[in-house]
């Protein structure tokens, strides 16, 4: 189920990138791209710990079904969008929906994995997931590429492209129906007590999330890794966005499926080292070893703001993101009761996309139209290094 949703997810928003970012038909500007990465992002982030009530209160399975259901049809009808030229609008509108839902469906499955790994397998089978997860989500993106060099750049292809991610709605749902039902959990199932526990989601979770110091430590590290991120990504599509340099990188989407591939990369050899790190360090001080070297990634390469380097980076930093987020998987599976475990997992998602989202939205007021402006990527190592500090600061207080 979770290889069929993120081999969907990664050929869907391979080709919603190319239909955005590099389509000769819909050019865009920083502010522009700024713009569609929150509306594709910024209402989940609101309403998830909401939602991810219903996976400590609802059959996560029939949630899971449902949800692979719903987010298949939204990418079938975005598809239909791009294919008869529709607008703007209503494409970001279903993009929304499908990358929504898609959000939830992976907490839901993250939720769901002590119930079909013992405890002390859940470092190990997260990071096989990762690695095997991060190569599927590649080989989607690769598909969606080469559909759009075969078809066109313009909405034709990207069309055609988006519509194959509807395979991996399908057989996710088909996977999520296999299990038996209330097989995922959550123990003590209580439909009745939904609309209240919805209602108190996003309080439930963030206390659960600071009532265990592993966990706060992990959210902050994930929450400093997403903000440099949105910054490196928006300078990454600008600067491919450009003709091609002495580098001999390719421009365009070919360009960004390289540097996509090399983050990849750098997170399959994450979840072979976490396994190994994580018992050796404990998962504060892996935490903190991550962020030790996204901080000098992003100083010593970052900060040329050149293709060449920036590929370099994409691989470094993707290992050392990665590291931080099986680590914080890891510390909530472990450390979070399973009635409130899908709070706590949306209420990570939403780290993800708000801390992603603010960063995308003030760099691009400032950068240059071509990407080249270091004093971003310098900004960008500043939050590393005020987020290892909070780091630092949570562990000597609370550990």
């Amino acid at each position: 189920m979770r290889f069929a949703s993120q081999f969907g997810d990664g050929l869907f928003q391979a080709a919603l990138g190319g239909a955005v970012l590099f389509n000769p038909e819909r050019h865009t500007d920083p502010v522009a791209i700024a713009a569609g990465f929150a509306v594709l992002l910024l209402p989940y982030s609101v309403i998830g710990p909401f939602a991810g009530a219903l996976l400590d209160r609802w059959d996560r399975r029939l949630v899971l079904v449902w949800a692979n259901l719903l987010r298949g049809v939204f990418i079938a009808s975005a598809a239909v969008v791009l294919l008869v030229g529709g607008p703007q609008t209503p494409l970001m509108l279903l993009a929304l929906a499908a990358v929504g839902v898609s959000r939830f469906v992976l907490a839901g499955v993250s939720a769901s994995l002590p119930h079909v790994v013992s405890q002390s397998w859940l470092v190990p089978v997260n990071s096989v997931l990762a690695t095997v997860g991060s190569g599927i989500s590649a080989a989607g993106a690769a598909v969606a590429v080469a559909t759009i060099g075969v078809v066109g750049a313009g909405d034709t292809g990207s069309g055609v492209a988006v519509l194959l991610g509807v395979s991996g709605s399908i057989l996710g749902a088909i996977a999520a129906r296999g299990f038996a039902a209330n097989a995922l959990g959550p123990e003590g199932i209580r439909p009745r007590a939904v609309i209240r526990t919805v209602l108190s989601g996003l309080r439930t979770g963030a206390g659960a999330v600071l009532a265990a110091p592993g966990v706060t430590i992990a959210m902050i590290g994930i929450g400093t890794h997403r903000i440099v991120f949105g910054i490196d990504t928006l300078i990454m599509v600008l600067v491919l966005r450009a003709t091609e340099d002495d580098s001999g990188l390719p421009a365009g989407l070919a360009g960004f499926g390289v540097a996509v591939a090399s983050t990849a990369a750098g997170m399959l050899v994450a979840a072979v080292l976490a396994p190994v790190l994580i018992p050796r360090l404990g998962r504060p001080r892996t935490v903190t070893a991550g962020l030790i070297a996204a901080t000098v990634v992003q100083f010593a390469f970052v900060t040329t703001v050149a293709a060449g380097p920036l590929l370099v980076a994409a691989f470094l930093l993707g290992l050392a993101g990665q590291t931080v987020k099986l680590t914080g998987d890891a510390a909530m599976q472990i450390d979070i009761d399973d009635a409130r475990r899908g709070r706590v997992f949306a209420v990570q998602d939403t780290v993800f996309n708000i801390a992603f989202l603010g960063a995308i939205a003030v760099a691009a007021f400032v950068i240059a139209p071509d990407g080249r402006t270091p004093e971003l990527a310098v900004a960008g190592g500043v939050v590393y290094v005020l987020g290892l500090l909070a780091v630092l600061l949570v562990r000597r207080a609370r550990l």
